[in-house]
């Protein structure tokens, strides 16, 4: 069973299409918005906001991220077009690491960093 445990988090403002729960996020200009396929990431959304309203961004620690395809525990994470979690590829920004298994769909622990390395 996934569980979150110490992390460290900020307020941030959503960019103008919000943000969504579980997504990497990444900033832009002063506000947060959704990652793209292999971006570095500000951290993770761990409560969504509308576009202009505050929402709640882990930026390490034990976080729960939306996987994007199948994850193996231990995978080094990358951000995929969506704003999920995958597994990373060359010159992809290594966000973290997979505490666990999980499936597309599925909402799984990683160990958030910000270390901004690149998969080689």
């Amino acid at each position: 069973m996934a569980v979150m445990q110490s992390r460290d988090t900020r307020t941030m403002i959503a960019g103008s299409g919000g943000v969504a729960q579980f997504k990497f996020v990444k900033l832009s200009g002063a506000d947060v918005v959704t990652c793209a396929d292999g971006e570095q990431a500000f951290g993770v959304c761990v409560v969504d906001g509308a576009a202009t309203n505050a929402s709640t961004i882990a930026v390490s620690g034990k976080v729960m991220v939306e996987a994007g395809t199948t994850i193996t525990a231990g995978d080094e994470i990358a951000s995929d077009a969506d704003g999920n979690c995958a597994p990373a590829t060359s010159n992809d920004y290594i966000m973290g690491y997979a505490m666990e298994a999980a499936v597309d769909g599925q909402i799984m622990a990683i160990e958030l960093i910000q270390g901004g390395n690149t998969h080689s």
